[in-house]
């Protein structure tokens, strides 16, 4: 089916913003590219039915064109999310910036402001809960279709569903004896990453396998094949997900990425080690990492109960008990001991800072006064 497009925008500063793209977009990635289009055609959309008169680059001006434009872009019903307004906001602001130099118009530059970006929203972690999920893994087993075993693989894997309908025929990978693991492709981040994985999702892979040699699409590399374009499939994914929470009196808002919550967090709560869990879930940073990872009460109570059956990096207790307290230099010993203890424990109670590194060099220079006064004769 052929995708509609929409005519070419008619408007006198059309032209110069599109060479501003074009300029800017040589060698981003054609979503970029589309996403700065995006961004051109929304402003000239805004002035254009705003402020007709506007024809020269050179009659810009922040206060009304630039400011109305971004009020026109919140009051818009419904509401765009914020990340949206944050993305049209940057790519305009490097299309002025971009013209600023080609046209020789410096105050194009000065238009939009670092401070007008609005900072991104942090986005909680939104597993689903034990009952939603337990729910929805048996009426996916229950149903057993094409659909519902997709589901299943980005349940035990925390793939995001546009790398799932990407994989390859091939993509399960023998590591061992009775040992597998799923070849994740290029996704979001331009990473690719092999998740290990049980024989539960060996089997998975064998049934998508075996309702890919029923479809009647040519055979080709992919494990699942698509009927028409991948955004049409992917639209599919998600109406299918909308029905089966519908049918199970789930909320029907649940969207494919909370099972990737829900695998992160429970590959945390497993006891795999932060580190290993952001290589499961293909980020580069921990940041995204907590992002995903929903770490309750529960789980804080167990860690702190485990730090204090096995705690580590103490500092030395000194030595103490209810005999008189030794004279000479046996109780001098003793005395800076219990002075070098009290100290550490006080420098570790403060936050990092100057005093916090005064006190540790202190506390070296005692440990350095202990070891010459224990060369001194005792006699």
């Amino acid at each position: 089916m052929k995708r509609w497009r929409r005519p070419p925008l008619q408007h006198p500063l059309a032209s110069a913003m599109a060479r501003a793209v074009e300029s800017l977009s040589t060698a981003l990635s054609p979503a970029t590219t589309r996403n700065y289009n995006i961004a051109v055609r929304s402003f000239l959309v805004y002035v254009g039915a705003t402020y007709p008169e506007l024809t020269r680059l050179e009659q810009l001006r922040r206060d009304p064109h630039i400011l109305g434009w971004m009020a026109s872009l919140r009051a818009q019903t419904p509401p765009l999310a914020t990340t949206t307004c944050i993305g049209r906001f940057i790519a305009l602001r490097a299309i002025f910036s971009e013209l600023a130099w080609t046209s020789q118009v410096a105050e194009l530059a000065r238009l939009l402001r670092r401070e007008d970006i609005p900072r991104t929203p942090q986005s909680l972690p939104r597993p689903l809960t034990a009952e939603q999920d337990q729910v929805l893994q048996q009426e996916f087993l229950r149903r057993n279709d094409l659909v519902g075993n997709v589901f299943l693989l980005l349940r035990h894997t925390g793939m995001r569903i546009g790398e799932c309908v990407d994989l390859s025929y091939d993509c399960l990978r023998g590591t061992g004896p009775n040992q597998w693991a799923i070849h994740v492709p290029l996704g979001k981040l331009k990473t690719e990453r092999m998740v290990p994985v049980d024989a539960f999702v060996r089997d998975l892979v064998h049934r998508l396998r075996f309702f890919r040699s029923l479809d009647p699409l040519p055979a080709d590399e992919r494990l699942l094949a698509w009927t028409g374009t991948k955004e049409s499939f992917l639209a599919r994914l998600r109406e299918y997900l909308h029905m089966v929470c519908y049918s199970v009196a789930l909320p029907t808002d649940i969207v494919p990425h909370q099972m990737r919550h829900t695998y992160g967090t429970e590959m945390v709560r497993a006891g795999v080690g932060f580190a290993a869990v952001m290589k499961l879930l293909g980020h580069t940073s921990p940041r995204m990492t907590m992002r995903y990872v929903d770490v309750t009460l529960t789980d804080l109570q167990r860690e702190f109960e485990l730090a204090r059956s096995k705690p580590r990096h103490l500092a030395p207790q000194p030595k103490t008990s209810l005999a008189p307290m030794r004279t000479g230099i046996d109780g001098l010993i003793d005395s800076l001991l219990v002075a070098q203890h009290v100290m550490e424990m006080f420098r570790r109670s403060l936050p990092n800072g100057c005093a916090r590194n005064r006190l540790l060099r202190l506390s070296k220079r005692l440990i350095k006064i202990l070891a010459e006064i224990r060369k001194l004769p005792t006699n």
